[in-house]
């Protein structure tokens, strides 16, 4: 009788730290989304003059023609608006990719994706003259999604069985060497053709327009919606295919539709912004240390995460070497090696689950 009477007990204290990691995730959740406000509002303010909060306000509410608001709405702006579209994007293909082939180290540079991209543009503005960045997105999602097909078929997907994520690992890493190559040569032959794209291909939000991100934004919340709604099938598994197979997951399925979540996220993503490195890589590392190997919490943060953490970058670019600016994807590179290499020295940073 005293065993059952202390039952209730310890059933309520093996559940108190389910409870208490759920809100140490809200609030952290929270606190992520006010830093990303912050983020915005500073994005606004600094660059090669730096403004008031008031000014911005006032761009921004008013419709006066000064020259401070013309910077805030023609260039900060847009850039900002950019780095909260691609931002997110770059950070969830990153966290599925990882999910899907239970590899830490995989992101879409890693698999080949972006590179797919990024070549698939370089011959649209060799071959067909393609001159502006709302062009290359049909371009970047083709070869974007043939990549993702190649890297598929080429470590074993076309056998019996799906390819293990070492398979996938070792052919996204030769695909995406061989395009690089493809995709550098082809600019150093034609650098009058290529002036734009040699901009394009390190990764930079300085060009962004409106007019560029509303056309590959529904591609990106599409391909946003599509990972959060596999995150839960994931967590299945992570655990490895066969368990899930017997928890009734379909593994095949869940897999065909992460790839097309990854393409649409990383091509569109990469067409207007270029192949921004270690984002997608680096966040989900970042998020997993915080809030344990759940993948939809995972998801959710790399919503709020990556876009500050881009942003960070992109401010920091601005004024390094005034009055010039370094592209963002430069910086990510900077700030993304030493945090990788310090997060994969953490074995439990680094596990999946």
């Amino acid at each position: 009788m005293r065993t059952l009477a202390k039952q209730p007990k310890h059933d309520q204290a093996r559940t108190r730290p389910v409870g208490s990691l759920r809100s140490k995730r809200i609030t952290g959740f929270i606190i992520a989304l006010l830093l990303l406000a912050a983020a915005v509002c500073l994005s606004l303010m600094i660059g090669a003059k730096r403004l008031s909060i008031e000014t911005v306000f006032q761009a921004l509410l008013s419709s006066s023609d000064t020259y401070e608001h013309r910077v805030i709405l023609d260039s900060r702006l847009p850039r900002t608006l950019l780095a909260l579209a691609v931002g997110p994007a770059f950070g969830l293909a990153g966290a599925l990719i990882q999910a899907l082939t239970r590899n830490p180290l995989a992101d879409p540079g890693i698999l080949g994706v972006s590179a797919g991209a990024a070549f698939a543009v370089a011959v649209g503005v060799g071959v067909f003259s393609i001159g502006t960045v709302t062009g290359y997105v049909g371009f970047a999602l083709a070869g974007a999604f043939a990549a993702t097909v190649l890297v598929y078929f080429i470590g074993g997907g076309a056998g019996k069985s799906s390819p293990t994520p070492v398979q996938l690992t070792l052919a996204g890493v030769a695909i995406g060497a061989v395009l690089s190559g493809f995709t550098t040569s082809m600019t150093l032959l034609n650098s009058k053709a290529f002036e734009r794209m040699l901009n394009w291909t390190v990764g930079s939000l300085a060009r962004a327009s409106l007019a560029d991100i509303w056309p590959v934004l529904p591609i990106l919340l599409v391909g946003a919606g599509l990972a959060l709604a596999l995150a839960p099938a994931l967590n299945a598994i992570a655990f490895g295919e066969d368990r899930a197979a017997s928890l009734g997951v379909n593994v095949i399925l869940i897999r065909g539709i992460g790839l097309v979540a990854v393409t649409l996220l990383a091509g569109g993503a990469t067409a207007i912004a270029g192949p921004i490195g270690f984002l997608g890589l680096m966040v989900p590392h970042c998020i997993r240390w915080f809030v344990g190997p759940s993948q939809p919490w995972i998801f959710i943060y790399s919503l709020a995460v990556a876009p500050l953490l881009l942003l960070i970058a992109d401010m920091i670019g601005r004024i390094v070497l005034l009055p010039s600016e370094v592209p963002v994807g430069i910086i990510m590179g900077f700030i993304g090696a030493p945090i990788l290499i310090l997060l994969v020295r953490r074995r439990a940073a680094s596990k999946l689950s």
